[in-house]
């Protein structure tokens, strides 16, 4: 399958990776890119930046290398309450948020304690997708998860590093997720979790899992572009009005 947009690429900025946003630009338009989320780690994990770096985005071009650039940020999820790491207001203006678990951060427990945190993440309408949630360290109910994520509208990832050893013992874990996103009509999004440049766009692995699964194209954002702008015109709205409405309590 072709994909048109990488949901989750790094940068220099992320502490522990080594490409710049121009080096994963041209790598995303050399594998045929339209679109590339630059998702940074946010500010509590070890070696990220600051907040302010992810409100200057806006200096940021639309686009490089003929490809469309989206302001975003990989959010740590802290809690099983779901809260993310970042001023209320920074939220707001991103173009896209991909929130995940981080054994730097968030301590493992036990699979309620994870299943729960991933849930009341997506019910903060701050977050467009949920990556890399075949994690082995962090064990949930999955059909839990996913049922939420339909409820959301929320895409659940499929991380291509995750597949090739990132994070060891995936593999199952997102064939489980792949195979209930098709069962019970979920958004999916593909992610390359490229620390490098080289591995922009590289979504191989996953491109096997979604045909080894059989997973309809209507479901997968990434797979058409009018299909994906819909979905982050209406997550942004979503996300928007809920800041809005939280900073005013």
């Amino acid at each position: 399958m072709k994909f048109i947009a990488d949901t989750h690429t790094h940068t220099l900025a992320s502490g522990h990776a080594y490409s710049t946003v121009i080096e994963n630009a041209a790598a995303a338009a050399k594998a045929g890119l339209q679109f590339m989320c630059v998702t940074d780690h946010a500010t509590t994990m070890p070696g990220a930046p600051h907040h302010w770096h992810f409100v200057n985005q806006r200096v940021l071009p639309s686009s490089l290398s003929g490809v469309r650039l989206l302001k975003g940020v990989e959010a740590n999820i802290l809690n099983g309450e779901g809260e993310l790491d970042m001023p209320l207001y920074v939220y707001s203006d991103l173009e896209w948020v991909n929130a995940s678990l981080h054994e730097a951060v968030f301590r493992a427990s036990d699979k309620a304690t994870h299943t729960q945190a991933l849930i009341n993440a997506m019910r903060s309408e701050r977050v467009d997708a949920i990556a890399h949630a075949g994690n082995p360290s962090y064990p949930i109910d999955a059909e839990a998860v996913v049922r939420e994520a339909v409820k959301c509208g929320v895409a659940i990832e499929l991380n291509n590093s995750s597949l090739n050893g990132s994070r060891k013992g995936s593999e199952p874990n997102c064939l489980t997720l792949a195979s209930l996103a098709k069962e019970l009509g979920a958004w999916v999004t593909t992610g390359s979790d490229a620390h490098f440049s080289h591995n922009v766009g590289d979504l191989a692995s996953v491109s096997e899992l979604i045909q080894k699964v059989g997973l309809p194209k209507d479901q997968i954002i990434t797979s058409d572009a009018t299909l994906f702008e819909a979905f982050v015109t209406k997550r942004q709205s979503i996300r928007k009005q809920r800041v809005q409405a939280d900073s005013s309590l």
